[in-house]
């Protein structure tokens, strides 16, 4: 027993807590079925539907100790929201980032993220509960700082992993890929970061739709981590550098889509709760570490266009209004969501299911485009 505990203490030391995958492999010796759970697909499975039960059953649990939406200014029906119970991605991501710790193979990088996505939870859980809110500004800047922090994390690990100690990005329409200074790529994964929390935070005005949206871009990306960017083959095949850890970091990803599907089960119209900042800027963030992971930054649009178009243009239209009195798309109403929902006289249910069908059908154009087009 103590030379069994040695070893997984050495595996501990090299890749970090990995529970059930150490685990799995002390106990195949004695039980064989206990080798599944060293099968990167039975971990899939197993922090998919582990999440998705934990967020469905414990997410009501909180109601009551969950602060209460105010109403945003910005949501066209913002008294439908005012008194729900807010804030629930402090469960979720909770519930997602323990997971990850005890299923996941994690190394250095990937346990700082989690770290850095819990982080952002809890600045925006600490805004949800606030009885004024915080400023714009406040917020922005701790933003800016946590993004900052990841940018710095990737590039060093990145760096440090890759075979001529370079960093490198891929696009369509190239065969080769691109090398990056350093000082460039932190500043180009801040602006990501910065980008997808804010742009995300936008979306959620609607039930079910910035949930649903994030939901594909996760599904989208677990998959690619795990069957192209991860495989030695498929990648070669296409062009594109092979991920080490691509199959991590699906296990990941589709930990999060399940604790996501949980919290979707309940936040579905008419919604019981909302996710509020906590859980918005967390997946936000997270989605971002994962198109600067890919190495390619335009898989954001691939994964995520309607979020971007959505919010992203609103806050464009409000930057250039504020700082430079320029106004553009005068008869638009941002996020596009209330345009849709005022002018154009769609419900709630309208917005999600249209918004999603041309998502889907964006994803499927651009990766074929991308991964075909080199």
């Amino acid at each position: 027993m103590l030379a069994a505990f040695m070893i997984l203490l050495q595996n501990y030391n090299k890749r970090g807590l990995t529970l059930i995958y150490y685990l799995g492999g002390l106990l195949k010796n004695f039980w064989g079925p206990a080798r599944l759970f060293q099968s990167y697909t039975v971990l899939i499975a197993l922090a998919l539907y582990t999440g998705f039960f934990l967020s469905k059953v414990l997410i009501p649990k909180f109601y009551k100790y969950l602060p209460s939406d105010r109403g945003r200014e910005f949501t066209l029906t913002k008294e439908a929201a005012k008194g729900k119970p807010t804030g629930s991605g402090v469960v979720f991501i909770t519930i997602f980032v323990i997971l990850c710790f005890i299923i996941v193979p994690l190394d250095y990088l990937q346990s700082g993220i989690l770290a850095l996505t819990w982080l952002m939870m809890l600045t925006g859980f600490l805004d949800d509960r606030s009885l004024k809110g915080w400023g714009e500004y406040r917020k922005a800047f701790l933003d800016f700082v946590i993004a900052v922090a990841a940018a710095f994390l990737l590039m060093h690990y990145l760096s440090q992993t890759s075979p001529d100690g370079r960093l490198r990005f891929w696009f369509p329409f190239f065969s080769t890929t691109i090398h990056i200074p350093c000082w460039l790529y932190v500043a180009i994964t801040v602006i990501m970061l910065w980008m997808s929390v804010n742009t995300t935070n936008c979306t959620d005005g609607v039930d079910g739709l910035s949930s649903t949206l994030v939901l594909i871009a996760l599904l989208t990306m677990g998959a690619l981590f795990y069957i192209v960017l991860g495989h030695v083959d498929i990648s070669t095949y296409l062009l594109v550098p092979h991920l080490k850890d691509g199959a991590s970091w699906a296990i990941i990803t589709f930990c999060l889509a399940g604790v996501l599907m949980g919290y979707l089960w309940h936040n579905a119209f008419p919604s019981s709760v909302l996710m509020g900042d906590a859980g918005s800027r967390a997946l936000g963030f997270f989605i971002g570490v994962c198109v600067m992971v890919s190495g390619n930054p335009f898989l954001f649009l691939a994964t995520s266009s309607i979020i971007f178009v959505n919010g992203g243009v609103g806050l464009l239209k409000v930057a250039l209004k504020r700082f430079f009195h320029i106004s553009i798309f005068e008869t638009v109403r941002f996020p596009l969501h209330d345009h849709m929902r005022k002018n154009k006289g769609w419900s709630p249910t309208q917005v999600l299911i249209k918004f999603m069908i041309i998502q889907l059908l964006i994803t499927v154009a651009m990766l074929g485009i991308f991964f075909k087009i080199r």
